[in-house]
């Protein structure tokens, strides 16, 4: 089974259409896929809107859970809480931010605003968080991104190694902006395990947390998923 909580469309950088990326995940077995494109507040209504349609529709039809979700990306640090709790009331169910990746200019201070906001719930390729941030993750219950992404990857075993120390959860997101992004099980697998996690944290990572995040949100989880159709 293959659960992604960090995508792409073209409603930001991504090149596919919200249901045409669903489509493609129910394709390759995925069990759930989370819609987070690139946002401010400028345009936190409209987006949202549009993408909680897709993923009512794509949800009746096929066997998928599709999340309608945002990615804080590059806001100040002082409207980060704000804007998460904004998303979340406007109808986002998932509020991912855009951490400190070592291959952006993200203003330094994100990863601690994310971490300490009770309305965020992923904190996305946080390049090197200090074990400070962990521990406040831990606490505060957000979860902390192995990336698949080119570049955003390069810190993932440091991630790996500040998690374990501080009890964070991890979960593995392609950070997908187009279909050939999607992972199957298999990758999934060989990433966490490039990341340095042990055989019981890769099931952990990719199925354990995964269901606890989709019970934190109150969304469901496919009984059938990860068959892909041929």
């Amino acid at each position: 089974m293959v659960y992604d909580f960090h995508t792409h469309t073209f409603h930001s950088d991504g090149s596919l259409s919200p249901i045409e990326l669903i489509r493609r995940a129910v394709a390759e077995g995925y069990s759930a896929i989370a819609l987070t494109d690139h946002v401010g507040i400028g345009y936190l209504d409209r987006l949202i809107h549009g993408i909680v349609a897709d993923c009512a529709l794509a949800q009746e039809y096929w066997n998928i859970t599709a999340i309608p979700g945002v990615e804080l990306t590059h806001l100040p640090v002082q409207a980060i809480d704000e804007t998460a709790k904004r998303a979340k009331e406007l109808g986002a169910k998932l509020v991912v931010v855009h951490g400190e990746t070592i291959t952006e200019p993200v203003e330094k201070g994100t990863n601690r605003a994310a971490v300490q906001s009770s309305h965020v719930d992923i904190l996305a390729h946080p390049g090197l968080l200090s074990l400070d941030e962990a521990e406040m993750a831990a606490a505060q219950g957000v979860f902390l991104e192995i990336s698949a992404r080119r570049g955003h990857s390069l810190t993932n075993g440091h991630v790996t190694k500040l998690a374990r120390l501080a009890g964070a959860k991890l979960l593995l997101n392609t950070d997908a902006h187009d279909g050939r992004d999607l992972l199957t099980p298999a990758l999934a697998r060989a990433i966490a395990q490039g990341a340095g996690l042990e055989e019981k944290e890769i099931e952990e990572v990719l199925i354990g947390n995964p269901h606890t995040l989709l019970r934190r949100l109150c969304l469901p989880i496919p009984p059938q998923a990860g068959t892909p159709e041929r």
